[in-house]
């Protein structure tokens, strides 16, 4: 992959202290010294309301870190989010924050005529890193089925971007050779830009 993409780094945890924290920082700063732009945004340190006080009836005025946000995503070739898997779904603060800015004239719109959907972000590519603290990838599929269909195929996919997934785990009790692995996977990422 070529250097010098733009990428727009979501951490969708609120707590910076865990593995999400550390793997992004491992794919902001590889991804710096690879001669990417990165801007970074901390999902816990934004201050919007995550509720639909009115379902989609009436679109609530945008925060600004959330006008933030789509600036962001406007402004990125490749977006990464990470997350941890919590009870085999997003955070609900992430999840708040996509209910509230991932809206009709920004990530896609309806052709009136064909009912069709125009997907906004096409041309975008966009990487999801999911954590599983306590179980692995293969036994959580397995078990629930996909749990990355929400947001790779549901939200940035419906918008037109070309997604990939990446999950580990489990991670709460991993040695430090398969935390290593991790992490060295993370930064190869970021070193490319994808």
């Amino acid at each position: 992959m070529e250097a010098g993409r733009k990428i727009f780094l979501l951490v969708g945890h609120s707590c910076l202290t865990g593995f999400t924290g550390e793997l992004a920082d491992v794919y902001e700063k590889a991804a710096s010294e690879a001669g990417h732009q990165v801007k970074r945004v901390n999902l816990g340190e934004l201050r919007f309301d995550p509720v639909l006080h009115k379902g989609y009836e009436t679109i609530q005025p945008l925060e600004p870190d959330l006008v933030m946000v789509q600036e962001s995503v406007r402004w990125a070739e490749h977006i990464v989010v990470l997350y941890p898997n919590w009870w085999i779904s997003m955070p609900a603060l992430l999840k708040g924050m996509f209910d509230r800015m991932w809206l009709p004239g920004f990530a896609f719109s309806f052709d009136k005529k064909t009912h069709e959907v125009i997907e906004l972000l096409k041309g975008k590519t966009a990487r999801v890193v999911v954590v599983d603290g306590s179980h692995s990838p293969f036994m959580t599929r397995l078990n629930y089925g996909d749990y990355t269909n929400e947001i790779s195929r549901g939200i940035l996919g419906f918008s037109g971007m070309k997604v990939h997934v990446t999950t580990m785990g489990p991670c709460e009790h991993a040695n430090l050779k398969r935390h290593d692995e991790w992490v060295a996977q993370v930064r190869e990422l970021g070193i490319k830009g994808i």
